[in-house]
């Protein structure tokens, strides 16, 4: 994107902002993830649309937040889109990973096989939803779950394996006594061929203009992945990880468009959930442009 493709595309969505926000009632609340892997999405969000209300939290509580009608849109863990009641896609930006996703690390004991327990990161869904996916269907095992919380320390996990998702996993060295390690982006791929889909852009029943939502969220991204040497830098100091490790991270890890593999990829999951009793057979997901998925 050139530079005056940039500011041609902040005026046209300054003005759509302004017109949108002179017909709603209330202020839009919207829903981002605070992790690394959003910055691309959220980092020109506030300046491009001034209007809304931008609440910064784990993919968890988002996915929560937005069920309870306290968001009105969210970036929220493809699981619990297609969980969720009326929910509607409303843009092609997305998180995602073509590869090796680097923040969705899974630390063992034991080979895959033999694992029995399993504590999954507190701010994870969709990557929670992976790793018993792949722990059935790879190398048939139901390990009994528990919860690794916010607060706790990786040396006090007594399960087998342990996911840590996000900022987390990115700053976290190898937990001793767990030799091996997973990056679960690369495990879906190598067994489906498929990029994974951790996470999309989502309104809950009622939001009006998604037309324009839709532009808003996709110029956005455009404008992120534009300026990824401004947010890795910034990235780097706060996570005390190099400049190199950020973007590359940012640039090569992480995959910000949904196209068609991605829909595939998201059907697939899918079926894979509900096979095994995460999701209803019912669950489904309409998306505002492209067709609805269940």
């Amino acid at each position: 994107m050139t530079t005056s493709e940039v500011d041609l595309n902040e005026t046209k969505v300054r003005e759509l902002c302004d017109a949108q926000s002179a017909g709603l009632s209330r202020v839009l609340k919207v829903g981002g993830v605070c992790y690394l892997n959003a910055k691309p999405l959220l980092h020109h969000l506030g300046k491009l649309c001034p209007n809304l209300v931008i609440e910064y939290d784990v993919p968890s509580r988002l996915a929560e937040k937005l069920a309870a009608g306290d968001l009105d849109i969210a970036i929220i863990p493809a699981v619990e889109a297609l969980r969720g009641e009326g929910y509607t896609v409303v843009s092609d930006a997305c998180i995602a990973a073509k590869k090796a996703a680097k923040s969705v690390i899974l630390y063992s004991r034991l080979p895959l096989d033999r694992v029995r327990s399993v504590a999954l990161d507190a701010g994870s869904r969709m990557s929670a939803t992976l790793t018993r996916v792949l722990l059935a269907e790879r190398y048939g095992v139901r390990p009994e779950i528990c919860q690794f919380g916010f607060e706790e320390e990786l040396a006090q996990v007594t399960t087998d394996a342990v996911l840590l998702i996000g900022d987390r996993a990115m700053t976290s060295k190898q937990p001793p006594g767990f030799p091996l390690r997973f990056d679960l982006g690369c495990e879906w791929r190598k067994w489906t061929n498929y990029p994974f889909v951790f996470a999309l852009w989502v309104a809950r029943p009622g939001v009006e203009n998604l037309a324009s939502w839709h532009r808003l969220f996709s110029i956005a991204r455009d404008h992120g992945l534009a300026d990824l040497v401004n947010i890795a830098q910034a990235a780097s100091r706060e996570l005390v990880l190099s400049f190199e490790e950020c973007y590359q991270y940012l640039s090569e890890n992480m995959y910000y468009r949904f196209g068609k593999d991605e829909y595939d990829s998201l059907a697939l999951f899918r079926a894979y959930a509900i096979k095994h009793g995460i999701l209803p057979p019912s669950a489904k997901l309409a998306f505002y442009s492209g067709p609805d998925l269940g």
